[in-house]
């Protein structure tokens, strides 16, 4: 039940029960203490990675040891404290402030402790707004621990395919089942690599369509001149090289769940064509003079904001309205940090199990060195992961691959590159919205690499529509265009930068729309 319809109720009560106002506070009080999240530690690393994840909320604060508190899973009763014997059963302390902030205290002797990378020597304030973000909890080079803010304990029958018990994905799924079974077209929102196409086909696991197909098409690889032809299909003769009917995503999805990803770069008259499908459930096949019907649900994505593409023009109104009778929103994975643990191993336990290595997760035996270093995990969860849960995957992936037959665990050049570069700071933008004339070649190229070559959050910083963005980018002489770059190149880039389409458009200086397509021409799958 939520806060609003809890104090609904309360509300009603009033007038049944003759509740005092006094008693409305103390009971609401109680509800919202029940409900709001409270300080908790998660284990992000442990030599025994079968405790990676496992939780402990502190309904107090007090003492963290090799033998207290005890730590359990989601949704289960019980628990063991840490346990391993390379900890010192000397604790630190963890404390509630008057002002509403928390004190961490070093132990008196015992092993070292490190909080966000840095070595606790004397007590640290922590305010609520890090706690929010989390503090990483380094003890004796062994453990590794998230101390941070959690909701309650909740049970999950079905996880639904989407790891983690982060407040924020529990929300994330709570919001789903809410929709899955009606026929509502759904819109999911998130950054780039956050997982909505997991969310989507997570939509239709739970949906009645379950049996159906789930058609998944990415639209920023698609050319704009063959859009409407993969979508709807056409028939033989509809164009000049149309030598024989073709069929559309839409039929080839009836009786399931059609996923359009990058929905915002859809070309604007395939919108209208889109528009009509969904409100109408007919399609028209390029060259058909009678339309099918297809029965489909429709799911779609963006990273954009498409109520600035509405206002750029580039972007249908109507079309919007229609896709946010529901909307999905995926959070970035810094905004879930105590999911990173069970999602790093989640992943290199698939790529190990795939090169046939997976005993390196088996756990040491007495207090011997763990495979994985525990630094290595407390670095991977203070980064702030500009590519979200698909580069977590990549470093995983990168990590098994340079290991393979190593005796000795190594972390790869571009990765110990990636995790000790700062953190990219929000640009600020320029203020007052700016005539495209009036920015030079120098301002545009500049206010690019500032961005990271990101078209929206350019456009923003330069006070400009997108579509004036990609007019001045096209007019540039010192802009290189996607075209430019050939297979070799392009796969030499998705090597180096562990195929995150985001950092590869970063370091090729390309939009990633542009490039998307690039490698789609050049028969390259991206793992973007």
């Amino acid at each position: 039940m939520t806060l609003w319809r809890f104090r609904a109720r309360i509300a009603n009560g009033v007038a049944a029960l003759s509740l005092d106002d006094t008693t409305i506070r103390v009971v609401e009080s109680a509800r919202e203490s029940a409900i709001l999240p409270g300080p908790a530690l998660t284990i992000l690393f442990h030599p025994d990675v079968r405790r990676v994840g496992q939780i402990v909320r502190l309904s107090r604060l007090g003492e963290l040891s090799r033998v207290a508190p005890k730590f359990s899973a989601h949704g289960e009763k019980g628990g063991l404290p840490l346990t391993d014997r390379g900890l010192s059963r000397k604790p630190l302390s963890l404390q509630t402030l008057s002002d509403g902030g928390y004190r961490i205290s070093p132990p008196s002797g015992g092993g070292p402790v490190r909080v966000d990378g840095e070595p606790l020597l004397t007590a640290e304030d922590v305010n609520r707004d890090e706690l929010e973000r989390g503090v990483v909890i380094q003890l004796s080079n062994r453990v590794v621990l998230l101390w941070h803010m959690a909701g309650p304990p909740r049970e999950f029958v079905d996880d639904l395919g989407i790891v983690g018990h982060s407040h924020r994905i529990v929300e994330l799924r709570d919001d789903l089942l809410r929709v899955a079974d009606l026929s509502h077209s759904v819109l999911i929102v998130g950054e780039s690599g956050s997982g909505k196409e997991l969310v989507a086909r997570a939509i239709h696991r739970a949906s009645a369509r379950r049996d159906g197909p789930c058609i998944c098409v990415n639209m920023a690889t698609i050319p704009p001149a063959t859009a409407a032809s993969q979508l709807f299909g056409h028939t033989r003769g509809a164009f000049t090289g149309a030598g024989a009917a073709h069929t559309g995503f839409f039929t080839r999805s009836s009786g399931g769940t059609m996923f359009l990803d990058e929905i915002g770069d859809t070309p604007l008259d395939v919108q209208a064509m889109l528009l009509r499908a969904i409100e109408t459930g007919e399609i028209f096949p390029l060259g058909a003079e009678t339309p099918q019907s297809v029965d489909v649900r429709f799911v779609a994505a963006t990273d954009a904001d498409l109520s600035q593409a509405v206002s750029d023009g580039v972007f249908r109104e109507q079309l919007l309205h229609r896709l946010s009778s529901y909307v999905l929103v995926v959070p970035p994975l810094r905004e879930r940090r105590e999911d990173i643990g069970r999602l790093f191993f989640h992943f290199l336990r698939r790529e190990l199990d795939f090169i046939g290595e997976l005993d390196r997760l088996k756990p040491p035996k007495a207090v011997e060195s763990t495979w994985i270093p525990a630094s290595l995990v407390a670095q991977l969860a203070r980064f702030d992961w500009p590519g979200n849960v698909r580069q977590l995957r990549n470093v995983a992936r990168q990590l098994a691959v340079a290991n393979r037959g190593e005796s000795r665990f190594r972390t790869p050049p571009a990765l110990s590159r990636l995790l000790d570069s700062p953190a990219v700071p929000e640009p600020t933008p320029r203020g007052e919205r700016s005539e495209s004339g009036s920015i030079s070649e120098d301002e545009l190229i500049a206010a690019l690499r500032e961005c990271r070559w990101q078209p929206s959050r350019t456009a923003a910083y330069l006070g400009i529509s997108r579509s004036a963005l990609y007019n001045l980018m096209n007019r540039s002489k010192r802009i290189r265009k996607a075209r430019d770059y050939n297979l070799e190149q392009i796969a030499a880039c998705a090597e180096e930068c562990m195929g995150d389409l985001d950092a590869m458009a970063e370091k090729l200086e390309l939009s990633k729309r542009g490039l998307q397509l690039r490698m789609a021409e050049l028969g390259l799958g991206g793992r973007g």
